[in-house]
């Protein structure tokens, strides 16, 4: 079995490090900064002298003596010093997968929303401040303030290590959700750096979703979410070529998809869709299944996939969904249609940051024959992205125009 790359496996280790460590001694502030430290090390002296047989082990005792050397700095802790040195953590924790545990104390009620989705993200996910940020479509130090604050809330209200009482679970639910939906899509299509996909957050996206199933197995938004992660994932193959370069949803090999992923998405959505009123995840993963399930490109059932994207624009209104929706439009009524609906986005601040509304006007003016006027709006989405794959194929699309 191969050994994954440092960097890949610290971003495994590292919340199911913080999660023994919270889970043994209480403090996540405290706790999530000794992590960190004992990540810096390991990222340090890894590369040069070899990762070590139990490497989990490792993290959590370099994490655990830095938080004894703390409080053995504070006069006022020495009791508890002495009682963590006689009954000290095991090199490997409890077979209970405390990651769980630790995405629900995110979640905690005392926090504000994008809090706690921004602390889950960083203490669960794995992502990094910057990462975060352009999630949030916010400057980098200002994503660093929130998580420190929601880390001093989480301290101050003396939350427990636990899970959480049944009245507070659906709320808990809904942002661990969400977390898991920015997780998955951040692996999915990375927003900077040179690869198109980051598989390991993908894979934790899907695990963290079927713990989540599990703990709720009746909840239709859950299996929703799980569907949708799995009809998404099961193209990942085909997403890119030999050579790295992005290859568009119609123009995939759907050969390279993976049949038996398929199924189990397809089978979730239909276990779940007319059970009650349909969420937001369910509908998108409805949406995937039409897209998995046509023989090409040519043969998607569009009309099905605007009218689930009109319902879903009414229970969730997004610019994303409208984005979406905007291409569904193009594809049953024309590009004339689609362009029309983008231009109720132009004042929305939130898609100021990003290039997708500019990628999205390129290719429906490229439908429409305004090849100059698609040519700027590639080149301007080019600009935007900090991804190298997305990048590379705007540029070719602007490209081939000239």
């Amino acid at each position: 079995m191969s050994i994954p790359p440092v960097e890949d496996l610290l971003r495994e280790l590292a919340p199911q490090v913080l999660g023994a460590l919270t889970r043994r001694y209480g403090q996540f502030d405290a706790c999530e900064d000794a992590v960190q430290e004992a990540l810096l090390a390991a990222a340090l002296q890894w590369p040069a002298e070899g990762v070590p047989d139990q490497p989990r082990a490792w993290l959590t005792t370099v994490a655990s003596r830095r938080l004894v050397d703390e409080w053995r700095s504070e006069s006022a802790r020495r009791r508890r010093e002495e009682a963590v040195a006689l009954d000290p953590l095991p090199p490997e924790a409890s077979a209970t997968d405390d990651t769980l545990a630790l995405l629900l104390l995110c979640c905690h009620p005392s926090l504000s929303p994008p809090s706690q989705v921004a602390l889950t993200l960083r203490a669960v996910g794995g992502l990094t401040t910057a990462e975060i940020a352009k999630a949030f479509l916010v400057p980098e130090a200002t994503m660093a303030q929130r998580i420190s604050r929601a880390k001093q809330t989480i301290k101050h209200a003396g939350a427990s290590f636990e899970m959480p009482p049944p009245e507070e679970l659906p709320d808990r639910l809904r942002v661990a959700l969400h977390v898991l939906y920015l997780v998955f899509n951040e692996g999915y299509t990375s927003s900077s750096g040179a690869d198109l996909q980051r598989t390991d957050l993908t894979a934790e996206a899907i695990r963290l979703t079927r713990l989540l199933r599990g703990l709720a197995p009746a909840e239709g938004e859950v299996a929703g979410l799980l569907a949708l992660m799995l009809l998404t994932d099961a193209r990942r193959a085909a997403r890119s070529d030999a050579y790295g370069s992005l290859v568009p949803l119609a123009e995939q090999d759907r050969g390279l998809w993976e049949a038996g992923v398929i199924a189990e998405g397809v089978a979730l959505v239909t276990a779940t869709l007319g059970r009650g009123p349909a969420g937001p995840y369910q509908l998108q993963a409805a949406i995937a299944a039409v897209h998995d399930e046509a023989p090409s490109d040519a043969e998607t059932d569009w009309p099905q996939i605007l009218a689930l994207y009109d319902v879903l624009e009414r229970v969730s209104p997004s610019p994303i969904v409208t984005l979406n929706r905007a291409v569904a439009l193009a594809r049953v009524h024309g590009p004339l249609a689609g362009l029309a609906l983008l231009g109720t986005l132009d004042g929305d601040d939130r898609l100021a940051q990003t290039h997708r509304l500019d990628a999205v006007r390129g290719h429906l003016l490229e439908l429409a024959g305004d090849l100059p006027a698609a040519r700027e709006c590639y080149r301007r989405a080019a600009r935007k992205t900090g991804s190298l794959p997305e990048q590379r194929y705007l540029a070719v699309r602007a490209a081939r125009l000239s």
